[in-house]
Formats: structure tokens, C-alpha cells, sequence
């Protein structure tokens, strides 16, 4: 009998080998496409890897061509990550090989942020007020129609990578700079969105297919960065707030073309309402779901991709809580320690560390900046809270400066 592969283009530091041990759940062998295998610590022996030049469609085609010469192609999929140009190269494969697989062209539209915020617009989706420049006369000119504060960010990018918050003109000026220079991706990027700095609780929306999974409340690092910090799943929200942000979300959905496979929506409830930040054509927090709800999302995204039908009922009701793990300074990590402690906390689900002891940390204000992360799950968001405070509350490290010469 023919062996059943699916193939995974590029992987995920958090998520990527949930995704090989449910394919292998599944009796599917996952082979992973990768431009460099060695930044995914998960890829040990017995998971069979390629190198491939995956920005190159044609270097992919050629090599899932030679592939199904000796196995069955059940399916592609992979990780936008922060690159999410992954997720419309898998669409276009899976049309070139007759497979599952999201409309690579509705995917590219989500890619560029300005087009993306156009098409919501015209479509009656509330957005924040923004205008696209090139130049840092032109990003002065917009935040002055627009209004101090203003968020500045390239209209190309994830991971809040090159977002900020620009609250006087000296911060706006010196990250015009910075985003004009290219500093943030190390190449030029010369577009640049300009936009209201939209205030009110942050919520990002869960979908799968056409279906609103669960809806999550998360806060941030302080300003000016947009850092992840903590969040909760589902958010605390009355019933019509639920269905209000819902049928946002599904319009999202209808203005972009989506509708197929995992999306993520994320918005603040503003002074009017709920207003869309950005909608996101890949799998986002689904271990926070699986905990609170008992919803797999990578399984059932996998089913997809294979053509199978999902199973969305939920099998349980909690509450899931997780926590950021910061440094409040540049250096040196000297040690870092109570991992194993806080993993033995009644109610943590998982305890994930990023760093090794005796690697620099300099932060850059995006998520690149987290050194793990505390899970925790209960009954309700008090008791929820609580257990992954006790949790975090175990971990301790140490910075030290950086040497001088």
C-alpha cells in the first residue's frame, strides 16, 4: 500500500510539532520543506526533513513532484509563522497538485495590510482611520490628518514586527527612520501604514473554516511595542458582545475571499464598537482553545487539508489562562530556572521555555522578545488566573549587562 505523506512547508517554534505528532496520530508520515531546518529545535531524529529554497514556488513544485513519485500526497499545509507569503505558496501548491488547500489569491490580499484594510473598508467593516506613505514627509502628513498618537507600521510583516506607537513627533520621526531604512526586515520596505491608534480591550477571534471557534482576550507589554503579555480563553464577554464580534468576524471572512481553513481576527472594542486590527489567514492559540474547549484545531485543520471532515462540537468547558515570559532588560542571560517547579502546579498545562542560559537577549519590541510561556487551566477565569500566577511566580532568572571592552 502506497505510504500517505503530508508535507509541511517550514515549521513553527510553538506549534510545529503538535502539527508532525498529529499527522502522525492520523497514520500520515509528515516530511517538512525547509529552507533551514536547523532554526526548528523539534526536528530530531525519525522526522524526516528536506532543504529546499522555500521562497522559490518552482524549487517546491519540483520536489513535492518527486516525492509522489514514491509516496501518496494526502496534502500540504504549513506555517505562516511571521512570514506569511508560507500560506499563499501552500495555496498555489495545493492547486498545482488537485489538493485542499485555501484561495492563495485572498491569502496574498491579507498579506499586504493596506489592501487588506481597503477591501474591509469598502466592504462596511469598522477599521481604524489610516493612510498608506513612502516617504517621511508623507507619514507626517498622514499622522497630522490622522492625529497624535498613530501607529506606524510596515504593510508587510507579523509578529508586531516594526509596529509601534509614535505618541509625539520625535517618536514618530525617528521610527519613520527606522521603518524607512529597512532596519526591521534588513531591506528596504518603503510602505508604510499609517493609522489610529484604536483603544480599547484587545480580542482576537478563532475560526476555522466559516465557523467561529471561541474568542480570546489578551493584553500588552506596555507601550510604544505591541508584545503579547497574558491572555485568556474565552474572553469574559456577555452574550451580545459574542455575537456582535462574530458576525464581524464573518464578514471579515466575506470581504477577503476567506472562509477555508484556520483564520485568526484580531480587534479592540473601541468607544464604537468592535473595530478590526488585522485578519490573519492562519492557525493562531490552539492550545489555549484545546484546553478551554477540547477542540483540537491543528487535527481538524489536518483533516481539512486531507480532504476529511472536521469535528468542531466541544467536548468540555474551561477556561485557559497563559502568561508571556518578558525580560525587562538587554544582556546576558545568566541562568534561568523553576521550569520543571512550575510545570508540577496543580492546573499547568505547559510550561515552555525559549531560551538557553548564556545566550544574549535584546529586545526588539515584538514577539521575538518572549523567553517562553506558562499555560494554565481551570474551571473558571478566577481560579484560572491564579494557578498560573502561582506558576510564573516559580520562574526566576538573571540578566546580566553585556560586557564592555
Amino acid at each position: 500500500m502506497e505510504r500517505r505523506v503530508l508535507i509541511l512547508i517550514e515549521g513553527h517554534r510553538d506549534i510545529g510539532l503538535r502539527y508532525v505528532q498529529a499527522a502522525q496520530r492520523a497514520c500520515l508520515h509528515p516530511i517538512i520543506l525547509s529552507a533551514d531546518p536547523s532554526q526548528y529545535d523539534y526536528l530530531s531524529e525519525g522526522i524526516e526533513v528536506i532543504r529546499v529554497d522555500t521562497d522559490n514556488l518552482g524549487a517546491l513544485i519540483r520536489e513535492c513532484s518527486r516525492l509522489r513519485a514514491t509516496y501518496g500526497i494526502a496534502g500540504i499545509t504549513g506555517f505562516a509563522g511571521h512570514d506569511e507569503s508560507i500560506s499563499a505558496t501552500v495555496g498555489k501548491l495545493c492547486r498545482h497538485f488537485d489538493l485542499p488547500g485555501p484561495n492563495p489569491a485572498s491569502i496574498e490580499q491579507c498579506c499586504d495590510k493596506f489592501v487588506q484594510r481597503q477591501i474591509l473598508a469598502e466592504a462596511g467593516v469598522p477599521v481604524p482611520t489610516y493612510r498608506m506613505a513612502a516617504t517621511s514627509k508623507e507619514i507626517e502628513s498622514a499622522a497630522a490628518e490622522i492625529g497624535l498618537p498613530v501607529i506606524l507600521k510596515p504593510t508587510i510583516g507579523s509578529g508586531s514586527i516594526g509596529v509601534r506607537l509614535c505618541r509625539n513627533v520625535d517618536e514618530l520621526d525617528k521610527h519613520a527612520t527606522y521603518l524607512l531604512g529597512g532596519k526591521h526586515i534588513g531591506r528596504l520596505s518603503p510602505r508604510i501604514l499609517v493609522e489610529e491608534f484604536a483603544q480599547g480591550p484587545y480580542y482576537a477571534v478563532h475560526i476555522l473554516g466559516n465557523e467561529v471557534i471561541g474568542i480570546e482576550a489578551a493584553a500588552f507589554h506596555p507601550p510604544p511595542h505591541f508584545v503579547f503579555r497574558e491572555g485568556t480563553f474565552p474572553a469574559p464577554l456577555s452574550d451580545a458582545e459574542q455575537r456582535l464580534i462574530a458576525a464581524v468576524s464573518l464578514s471579515c471572512l466575506r470581504a477577503l475571499g476567506l472562509g477555508w481553513g484556520p483564520a485568526g481576527i484580531e480587534l479592540r472594542w473601541t468607544k464604537r464598537g468592535p473595530v478590526v486590527i488585522e485578519v490573519n489567514p492562519r492557525i493562531g492559540g490552539p492550545q489555549a482553545v484545546q484546553l478551554a474547549y477540547g477542540i483540537d484545531l491543528i487535527t481538524e485543520h489536518i483533516r481539512l487539508v486531507i480532504g476529511d471532515e472536521c469535528n468542531l462540537r466541544r467536548t468540555h468547558s474551561h477556561v485557559s489562562a497563559w502568561r508571556s515570559l518578558l525580560p525587562d532588560r538587554d544582556g546576558i542571560l545568566d541562568w534561568i530556572d523553576g521550569e520543571n517547579q512550575a510545570a508540577a502546579v496543580p492546573g499547568v498545562a505547559e510550561v515552555k521555555i525559549h531560551r538557553q542560559a548564556k545566550t544574549p537577549i535584546v529586545r526588539k519590541g515584538d514577539y521575538r522578545d518572549s523567553m517562553g510561556y506558562v499555560m494554565a487551566v481551570s474551571f473558571n477565569l478566577a481560579q484560572a488566573k491564579a494557578i498560573l500566577q502561582r506558576a510564573v511566580n516559580l520562574i526566576h532568572w538573571s540578566i546580566k549587562p553585556f560586557p564592555t571592552e
